[in-house]
């Protein structure tokens, strides 16, 4: 397959993706990179994790004028969370590009942060709609230079509410800018913008082979970062498992993973692009034959990788596309048998597991890390049969005595010997795990499991936003006020809209947004009593649907 290096990217960006370790464009990148570096404006129709951030960053930052120290590339997005992504990615790209700035800007953060970033002279701006028509309005946000508007998820955004956001940003831009509009529909709302603010786009429709095996059970795991190496370790303990291929996502990762996992006792092969012919062929060999168990892998080493043996696929780092995670949980469940796939996500990779989840219409089991009880019954039991085992050695006699002629000499109990025996196996670490791990292993897990987070998709409500008079979910205790808005049925506002306005403008948790209650000319939200004035301010100049919604205590 054609590597990032024929796309025509400059070689800063490419030395970047070498870092990281990417090695093949995905479908979307290789598609709509080269028409953005040619200049063309792009309408790009692809689901959230089909790999579309990059497919307009690496070309805009290759483009990008190191030397001038003001917003060239502003890129909308519907959330606080996809902003903080999306700005996260640019960065990661752009690190051999000295100079290069890039912004966040979305509510309910502090305005002050985001104020000396756009005088600093930021490149890139990343924002959510209504945070950057605040800078607008207070001509913080100089849009003079811009070279490319990005709408990332602009379906999304436009049933947020954020239409006339959109459209007067775009309006506002310059006329010769470049324009790329990414969608997972194409609604008539998106079809009107892209006739009336892009020039002759090219359309770039990318579908993804989304079935996944029958036969694979299909798990993900809350963690953060830094717990994946002992959550790993521990599915390895407690899982029974033939063979087991661990994805990461880049060539440097699965040398990192598979070195740190050998540390620990684990027999883990590294399998990269690197790899010669000769070498990869010995590792499959090895996996096939059952001399090796374990073997960390990415996306293009794991291409053809079908050995039968294989039961369990961790996916270590979560795909950034929803085809490579259907390719991944495909090398397991082989042959008719039942595979397990488990899915490591990290509190800001939420958007991700939604993606594979809508997209491959499977709904993922929450499953629990495994606790410290769970490891040592394991190891209690392994213990138990290697005993077994070595009773039936031919040279168990032979140990048998001199561990009698050692207890004669020395009058020790035989149980003593056992014990010291154990000790001698068990040098390399401690063999039993303290209670104490699992406050340490689940330290720093910020978000809620999967029964109390609530579930996002086509006509789903978020959670704790009724219809008017709807009770609240069962297990809410909190104190609510009841604030109004100066939005209601005549402005044909729907609750999703209020809790994304909450949400992303306010800042405002999920869980801190009650009853909501829609009226003709206003509406009524229970929220938290004691709002923080930067909430309160934000919410007051925030629209919906064009209007201010004035955000006040209800009478």
């Amino acid at each position: 397959m054609p590597g990032f290096d024929t796309l025509g990217l400059s070689a800063k960006v490419l030395r970047a993706l070498g870092d990281v370790g990417y090695e093949v464009p995905s479908p979307i990148q290789a598609r709509t990179i080269p028409l953005l570096l040619a200049g063309s404006d792009v309408v790009g129709l692809a689901q959230t994790g089909t790999g579309k951030t990059a497919a307009f960053a690496l070309p805009i930052l290759s483009r990008i004028d190191v030397a001038l120290h003001a917003p060239q590339a502003l890129v909308l997005a519907p959330t606080r969370e996809l902003v903080l992504q999306v700005a996260e990615a640019f960065g990661t790209y752009a690190a051999h590009l000295r100079g290069v700035q890039v912004l966040p800007i979305y509510g309910g953060a502090p305005y002050g942060p985001q104020l000396a970033g756009l005088r600093r002279g930021a490149q890139v701006v990343v924002g959510t709609p209504g945070r950057v028509i605040d800078h607008l309005e207070n001509r913080a946000l100089d849009l003079a230079n811009l070279r490319y508007v990005v709408l990332d998820e602009a379906d999304e955004m436009l049933r947020m509410g954020f239409q006339e956001e959109v459209e007067r940003i775009l309006s506002d831009a310059p006329a010769q800018r470049r324009t790329a509009l990414f969608s997972a529909t194409m609604p008539a709302a998106i079809k009107k913008i892209s006739r009336r603010y892009l020039r002759d786009p090219v359309k770039v429709t990318i579908k993804t082979k989304t079935a996944t095996v029958a036969t694979t059970r299909q798990r993900f795991l809350l963690v953060t970062g830094a717990q994946k190496m002992e959550a790993l370790t521990r599915i390895l303990e407690v899982e029974p498992f033939e063979a087991m291929i661990v994805f990461v996502r880049t060539k440097a990762a699965t040398e990192d993973v598979a070195a740190r996992l050998r540390s620990r006792g684990f027999a883990a092969q590294a399998i990269s692009g690197d790899l010669s012919q000769v070498q990869r062929e010995r590792v499959v060999a090895h996996l096939r034959d059952g001399s090796l168990d374990l073997v960390v892998a990415t996306d293009v080493a794991a291409r053809g990788l079908d050995v039968d043996r294989v039961s369990h696929v961790v996916n270590y780092d979560i795909p950034t596309d929803v085809e490579s995670y259907v390719h991944r949980v495909g090398r397991t469940g082989r042959a008719g048998r039942s595979g397990e796939a488990v899915l490591f996500v990290t509190p800001r990779e939420q958007r991700l597991l939604e993606a594979i989840e809508k997209t491959t219409r499977q709904r993922l089991t929450e499953m629990a890390l495994p606790t410290a009880a769970d490891v040592n019954a394991q190891r209690v039991a392994k213990f138990h049969d290697a005993i077994t085992t070595a009773l039936g050695a031919p040279s168990q006699s032979l140990f048998k005595g001199l561990v009698l002629d050692y207890a004669r000499e020395h009058d020790v109990p035989l149980a003593d010997i056992a014990a010291a025996l154990g000790v001698m196996t068990h040098q390399d670490g401690q063999f039993l795990l303290s209670p104490d791990v699992d406050a340490r292993a689940t330290a720093g897990s910020a978000r809620p499991s999967r029964k109390e987070r609530p579930a996002r998709g086509a006509g789903e409500r978020p959670q704790g936003a009724g219809a008017s008079g709807a009770p609240r979910p069962p297990g809410r205790d909190r104190e609510y006020a009841r604030y109004r808005i100066d939005v209601g049925r005549r402005q044909k506002v729907n609750p999703s809209q209020i809790v994304g306005a909450l949400l992303n403008e306010g800042g405002l948790d999920r869980g801190q947004i009650g009853k909501i209650d829609i009226r003709v000319d206003h509406s009524t939200v229970e929220l938290p009593p004691r709002l923080p004035r930067s909430v309160t301010q934000a919410l007051q100049r925030t629209r919906i649907s064009g209007q201010l919604i004035g955000l006040r205590r209800a009478q």
